[in-house]
């Protein structure tokens, strides 16, 4: 009796949950594509061969190459996928959604236009049924395309990768239904209003649709859940339709005692909304969505406030890409990402500069994590006629598809929109551009506030009043400032008059700083470091001083530290070619030393003790050596292979030794106290001075000529050791200047030690042992003058396209005469020379002679045989 029951009540669960669950039905379409990187007439069609084309899966790019050459692959691509459809579903809506396609989608079914969509950044869901065909399969073709002028972004400082990069997916639904034919959403819209610890509104909006051709009566009903699975609330409306017939709902509601959402405490009320046949019970259609109960406000004089209470932005911007699969990442790593930012304890991010894929803001949902969200109008708006209405089309897309996360606060829709109006323009051409640009923000405003009045509006400019003095401080809520004052100019501490100074100027308007960042490559250290050396050690100087700022002054709403990753950039040249490489995490998202200091400044909840030497664990130099820890603690001791190093402070979250360290393997320990607790961290370096000049047995002195940094070649793993001024018995430069470049050397990995140079050196003297050595030099003719991106503002022109023409002599000998590296090798191009010298007097003298033009050298390496 009792198993007869069970059995019954078993099959009464099941066919509940499948009357309940199975009306619509949603799978990813991601496998069985075939690809072809070209255009061709006719792929569209059914007929079509494409058995010679390549087999891949979604989410996929073409542009791996983007990290290798400047001239990417942007054009025109094809997808094509054959769908079988069941027969027996011939009574169901058909749909497929693209969560991203760049930069734009042609789609067709059996060789039937079905539409296009523009826009690489947004979702967008197209109705097929029509096009389908029952019982056998269906050739979905794609024709997409990365290269078109009148889609945003025209310009940027990144790659904009070519593919079907994100998810597809098959909804499938019944004739009655929740509207899908939204902008790309979900068709549902939750609206919170009036939110506070005692009560908040919510109002549920959306379409249904009826596609059949006779009457129907549906009713939707909306049920609100707490944290805990609690049914708080349920709003029915009934729906009568006409044949093909489409109506709208609106369901308003409070909730008592709201629990609040908050990055410490993300709690998300889930919302469940099921539409009914009102003769059968039956359900039609069902859409899970979620929502958040919070309140917040931004003051120019104060900051930013969450729930009533002051609250610092402590932010990141991140880019969507990883090396080498370009932007195609799975989900998985989208929220690996998205848990690397929040264990650093932001709480804050700046997406940028589009939006990106969903995975990415149901985590910062369920993460906790502020968002500003962006559509990518970047540097210049264009003459194009179609421009603005495109760019109105994906922001109300972004915003309808996104509307209801509680962690968005902010909605923007342009960056350093005059970077590049500045540099290609001028006079009444300038004004006019500046006027265009000025006249698209002030139509995304409109838009904006029709789409969504609850949130803010946002800006990023460049550091430049010019935006102020045209007006476009005026049009949005919040201006946010891209500020590289120590890295694009001259110290560090410009950051802080600039600020200051805006805030004179315009103390009731909410700031942020909206981007931050230096660079920095792993083979690069110096115990001199400089701007744009990119060693580890200025990354760290720079950002050292950029959050001891943030954090200090209120009328800072909150910073977001570009960027995440290093990411891709293919017109970039600089130290790593194709990448910026302004990251507090590596392209493999392994964390830089950096990254922990971002982590003492924003977690006080856990223990944070960083010996910041991990970019550094294979040191080449002198002795004696600097040693940096990153701590929340209050006082952190250091130990060198278990001796005590002293006691410390930590002051601005870091602390600082100076180690004597011999040649070998050393392990060196920080312990401290978190809340009584003890604290402890370690780990092995190898240490190895720099080669005695006296005694080159076996060794390699290598010379970094120009630098003041350590630069230890990826390919042989030997460090070339900073350049210095001769003295008796040592070695080092006689008289010329250093001159450095940021444009890649073409035929060598090692760009950054060809990038610095010494010209018109007078000599180079090496006090060594008598006996053979080999002598190599490095060569690279910088001097052609090449236009330089607008983004690389710390580059400049090389002036010239000169004519050097040098000899070569070595202890007075004459060993090249006539040297022409533009001729011979060509411009920017890394030359290598060796030389083999017999050493009677104790000394080595290198002398550069110019017949023509300058003379220089990049390198230098002696070795003794």
């Amino acid at each position: 009796m009792r198993l007869s029951f069970f059995k019954t009540t078993l099959f009464l669960f099941l066919f509940l949950s499948v009357t309940t669950f199975a009306q619509r039905q949603e799978k990813t379409i991601n496998d069985g594509w075939r690809f072809l990187q070209q255009d061709v007439i006719g792929a569209e069609q059914v007929g079509f061969d494409d058995k010679q084309w390549g087999n891949i899966s979604v989410p996929h790019s073409w542009n791996s190459d983007a990290y290798t050459v400047k001239n990417y692959y942007r054009g025109v691509a094809w997808y094509r996928k054959a769908l079988f459809i069941p027969q027996a579903e011939s009574d169901k809506q058909f749909f497929i959604r693209w969560e991203g396609v760049n930069h734009s989608a042609s789609v067709y079914v059996n060789g039937e236009f079905v539409g296009q969509h523009k826009g690489g950044y947004t979702s967008f869901t197209f109705d097929i049924t029509p096009y389908c065909k029952f019982g056998e399969n269906n050739i979905i073709a794609v024709k997409a395309d990365n290269t078109l002028n009148d889609v945003p972004p025209v310009s940027g400082d990144f790659t904009i990768f070519g593919g079907m990069y994100r998810d597809v997916w098959l909804i499938t639904t019944p004739k009655q239904h929740i509207d899908l034919s939204n902008k790309g959403s979900d068709g549902i819209f939750i609206e919170t209003r009036n939110v506070s610890e005692k009560s908040a509104n919510y109002i549920i909006r959306g379409s249904v649709v009826n596609e059949t051709a006779s009457k129907a009566s549906v009713k939707v009903a909306s049920t609100i859940k707490d944290i805990s699975g609690k049914t708080v609330k349920v709003l029915t409306q009934t729906i009568s339709f006409k044949g093909k017939e489409q109506k709208d709902f609106y369901l308003e509601g409070t909730i008592v005692d709201p629990i609040l959402w908050s990055p410490e405490n993300p709690n998300l009320y889930t919302v469940e909304t099921i539409v009914t046949d009102t003769k059968t019970n039956t359900v039609l259609d069902a859409v899970n969505s979620y929502t958040g109960f919070r309140w917040f406000l931004f003051d120019g004089e104060k900051g930013f406030f969450l729930n009533g209470k002051p609250y610092k932005l402590r932010g990141i911007c991140r880019h969507q890409d990883q090396k080498p699969l370009a932007n195609a990442l799975s989900d998985e790593m989208h929220r690996r990402d998205m848990r690397l930012i929040k264990d650093m304890g932001a709480n804050f991010i700046r997406i940028s500069h589009y939006p990106q894929d969903p995975a990415v803001i149901e985590q910062c949902d369920k993460m906790g994590l502020l968002v500003w969200e962006e559509i990518p109008v970047i540097d210049i708006v264009p003459e194009s006629t179609g421009f603005a209405d495109v760019c109105e089309s994906v922001l109300r897309e972004m915003i309808r598809q996104h509307y209801n996360h509680p962690s968005i606060i902010m909605w923007g829709y342009m960056n350093e929109i005059l970077l590049v109006t500045q540099r290609k323009y001028k006079g009444e051409e300038l004004k006019a551009a500046t006027n265009r640009a000025l006249e698209l923000a002030k139509r995304l405003e409109k838009v904006l506030k029709e789409e969504d009045s609850s949130r803010y509006s946002v800006m990023a400019f460049h550091g430049s009043q010019s935006y102020n003095d045209a007006g476009f401080g005026n049009v949005t809520d919040i201006v946010g400032w891209n500020l590289y004052q120590g890295w694009y100019s001259d110290n560090v501490a410009q950051f802080d008059q600039f600020m200051k100074k805006q805030q004179e100027l315009y103390p009731d308007k909410p700031k942020i700083v909206s981007e931050y960042g230096a660079g920095s490559d792993k083979r690069i250290h110096s115990p001199e470091p400089q701007r744009f050396d990119f060693s580890i050690e200025y990354h760290q100087l720079y950002a050292e001083h950029y959050l001891k700022t943030i954090e200090r002054e209120p009328y800072i709403a909150g910073a977001t530290y570009w960027n995440f990753i290093d990411f891709g950039s293919a017109q970039r040249d600089e130290s790593m070619p194709r990448i910026n490489n302004k990251g507090l995490v590596y392209a493999d998202r392994t964390p830089k030393d950096v990254y922990y200091l971002f982590k003492a400044y924003y977690r006080d909840d856990i223990p944070v003790l960083h010996i910041a030497s991990h970019d550094w664990v294979n040191r080449t130099g002198e002795s004696r050596q600097s040693v940096k820890v990153y701590s929340n603690l209050e006082q952190v001791e250091l130990f060198l292979d278990g001796k005590s190093m002293n006691v410390k402070q930590i002051v601005d979250k870091k602390a600082e030794w100076q180690l004597s360290l011999t040649p070998g393997m050393h392990y060196i320990s920080a312990k401290g106290i978190f809340k009584g607790e003890n604290i402890e961290t370690g780990l092995t370096i190898t240490f190895e001075e720099t080669p005695d000049i006296s005694n080159l047995e076996n060794k390699e002195l290598a010379i970094n000529v120009g630098s003041k940094a350590y630069f230890t070649s990826a390919e042989s793993n030997l460090t070339w050791v900073p350049d210095k001024q001769y003295a008796p018995g040592s070695w080092g430069y006689i008289n010329g200047e250093s001159y450095s470049t940021q444009t890649e050397i073409t035929g060598t990995i090692d760009n950054p030690l060809y990038q610095t140079l010494r010209v018109s050196p007078h000599m180079y003297r090496f006090d060594v042992q008598n006996g053979q050595y080999e002598v190599e030099l490095l060569f690279a003719d910088v001097f052609q003058t090449r236009d330089v991106a607008a983004h690389l503002l710390g580059a400049g022109s090389q002036g010239g396209n000169l004519q050097n023409v040098f000899d070569v002599v070595i202890n007075d000998r004459k060993v090249d005469t006539g040297l022409n590296f533009a001729n011979t090798s060509g411009y920017y191009t890394a030359a290598k020379k060796r030389y083999i010298v017999n050493v009677t007097n104790n000394s080595i003298t290198l002398q550069l002679l110019p017949i023509s033009g300058k003379a220089f050298l990049n390198g230098v390496k002696l070795r003794k045989l």
